[in-house]
């Protein structure tokens, strides 16, 4: 057999020649690997799994989205591995509640979505000021989350149905009175204590340190004593700011944008208004019997449109501007609610509308007057016109350019100069980056993605230009090692004061705690205490100065048998010895606001505790499994 292979060998490397190549040709070494990468599995939910690709997109969509709501967000918070692993519980999350939507049959109709846009904070923002949604934008906006319009609709779809498995737990939690007595009585209970604070800094006077105590100490913590990796790097941005500045405006271009949006820009129109409003009824009957007592009410306004003012004092139900005859004054689009919205705008002056129904009633409306705003000048909304129309043309142009420019700096990875002579851009420098952003850092290099893909094997050793990096709303980021340093222990005598200083905090904390154990021993055995601070009472809700270790000792030492004991390491700060005396109830709430407060409070937290408790159960019924560590150390819990 083996006879047998080893005449045929040429044939049977042609034959793998053949089956092999076409693939690396289509997608390369890197593109196996990055494909594996991508479609490996991070999680599995109902045996479905999430991949890579999909927790990576997740995430910066997560961050793109925060992005935009919070533009001076420290980009460190959102690309550290803890904020991509959160992200991955919450995919998980997403993918247990709508595995639970789609077995239960649960699903969101066209008009509950979309009431839901309609409501969108963010979308609300992109309306112009006639009202009316500026489609582009929204495509713009949803583009750089790596959305299109449908897209994002099936995803805010998805959650609705999503949020319904939760919904029916936490709507109908019940926490009995007395139970929430109970526990809001033990957390807010209040304790009489004394405190006695050894400080550390009092005891570093009878520290002595040798020589051979330094070097001990110095070779057993040498990691505290490094020079930290560094590195000079080059870097280009490319970004719709410096797109910007190379942007000449054509005068007919100027011309023309002014009179497709001198009104809008000019101020937004308003309308002044008067209804009649018939409330709902509790529940679905006696709804019908409401828009027929509004068909009547209708017929006489329009049989008498100068009496509609006295028809809304005396039958209409807004207790607002009822009595004002219907008057609401003076608005522009987005102050009311749409279908009340959409019926105004859409009538002439004096006109009465059919009857339109919204979540409050059913409205007869009469638009009362108009008001525009007289139109300004192209030479008074010059300043504007160019602001918008150059920001307008720069975003345009980034979005044409950052494909080209992430494909340049990749595929010609050994230099950036190519891609800054291409885009116009200046190559920038930076001497002496660390993999961490400086504390205050802002710009490219505080991104911390960034600084992961400079510091990593192929950038240090190859000098290989990173990818082109997203660094900010709007901004890509491609940078390159000139010159790198590694991480190295400094020699003893440059830090030995550091080494010393060190030494003395560690065995000054060392004395205060010993003497603080010693002192409680003694008070315990029946010893007389010295020198106790005052009597202070304290609560979760005043805890009077106590740092939070040392409350929270107060507050959890066993009350059985009075006085009670406590000791509380402070570390490097020293030691504290807590004296309970006296275990006092709760305060009375004299505001039965307040009281409600609390307790609706408690009824949320029960609510919530109810829903996760049912999330729990379905986390195990579709038996999930995370197969990504977390990086703070701690275990998944137990499900």
């Amino acid at each position: 057999m083996f006879e047998s292979i080893r005449n045929h060998k040429k044939f049977l490397l042609g034959f793998l020649m053949i089956l092999i190549v076409p693939s690396f040709v289509l997608f390369g070494v890197e593109g196996y690997t990055r494909y594996n990468e991508a479609s490996e599995a991070v999680a599995t939910v109902d045996g479905e799994k999430i991949t890579k690709a999909e927790w990576d997109q997740a995430h910066q969509q997560e961050s793109q989205r925060l992005r935009e709501m919070m533009p001076t967000i420290d980009s460190r918070l959102l690309d550290s591995d803890q904020a991509r692993y959160e992200t991955l519980e919450r995919l998980v999350r997403q993918r247990v509640l709508a595995v639970a939507a789609d077995k239960g049959g649960l699903y969101t109709s066209d008009q509950r979505l979309a009431r839901e846009l309609q409501a969108n904070e963010v979308i609300a923002t992109l309306r112009r000021p006639d009202g009316s949604l500026d489609v582009e934008a929204y495509r713009q906006l949803l583009a750089r989350q790596g959305l299109s319009p449908e897209m994002f609709e099936a995803q805010v779809r998805a959650e609705l149905s999503q949020q319904q498995v939760l919904q029916g737990i936490e709507g109908t939690g019940l926490s009995a009175a007395a139970v929430a007595d109970a526990a809001l009585n033990a957390f807010f209970e209040r304790r009489e204590v004394r405190v006695q604070r050894l400080e550390a800094g009092d005891f570093r006077d009878r520290v002595t340190l040798s020589d051979a105590d330094i070097e001990a100490f110095y070779s057993a913590n040498g990691a505290l004593f490094q020079a930290p990796e560094q590195a000079d790097v080059e870097y280009l941005v490319l970004d719709s700011a410096s797109i910007e500045k190379g942007i000449a405006l054509n005068e007919a271009d100027l011309r023309t944008y002014y009179e497709q949006n001198a009104q809008a820009l000019s101020g937004p129109e308003e309308r002044r208004a008067s209804h009649i409003l018939l409330t709902w009824p509790e529940g679905e009957t006696g709804r019908d019997a409401v828009r027929e007592r509004a068909r009547d009410l209708l017929a006489q306004a329009r049989q008498n449109p100068d009496g509609f003012a006295d028809l809304a004092r005396q039958h209409s139900q807004d207790p607002g501007s009822g009595p004002a005859g219907g008057d609401l004054d003076y608005f522009s689009r987005g102050a009311m609610v749409k279908p009340f919205e959409d019926a105004v705008f859409a009538l002439e002056k004096d006109a009465i509308s059919e009857l339109v129904e919204t979540e409050f009633g059913v409205h007869i409306i009469r638009l009362t007057d108009i008001r525009k705003p007289p139109q300004r000048s192209f030479e008074s909304l010059r300043a504007e016109l160019e602001t918008t129309l150059r920001q307008q043309q720069a975003q345009r142009l980034f979005a044409e350019q950052a494909e080209n420019f992430s494909n340049t700096v990749y595929e010609q990875s050994d230099s950036l100069q190519p891609a800054a002579e291409a885009f116009k851009l200046e190559i920038r420098r930076a001497d002496g980056v660390q993999r961490e952003p400086a504390p205050g850092a802002t710009g490219p290099l505080a991104n911390a993605r960034l600084l992961e893909a400079l510091f990593s094997i192929d950038a240090i050793e190859r000098k290989r230009n990173t990818e082109a990096i997203e660094t900010a709303s709007g901004q890509l980021t491609s940078a390159r090692i000139v010159n790198h340093r590694p991480a190295r222990t400094l020699p003893l005598e440059e830090v030995r004061d550091q080494v010393r200083e060190r030494l003395v905090a560690q065995r000054a904390a060392e004395l205060a705690r010993a003497e603080g154990e010693r002192r409680l021993e003694a008070w315990r055995s029946g010893g007389q205490p010295e020198s106790l601070g005052p009597v202070l009472t304290v609560s979760r809700e005043a805890p009077q100065g106590l740092p939070p270790a040392v409350l929270t000792a107060a507050l959890s030492a066993p009350a059985g048998a009075l006085p009670a004991w406590q000791g509380v390491p402070l570390g490097e700060a020293g030691y504290a010895v807590v004296k309970v005396e006296k275990v006092l109830p709760r305060q009375p709430r004299t505001e039965a606001a307040l009281a409600e407060q609390e307790l609706a409070q408690y009824s949320r937290l029960w609510s919530a505790a109810e829903a996760q408790a049912y999330y729990d159960t379905l986390y195990a019924r579709f038996k999930v499994r995370v197969l990504v560590p977390n990086p703070s150390g701690s275990a998944p819990p137990a499900r």
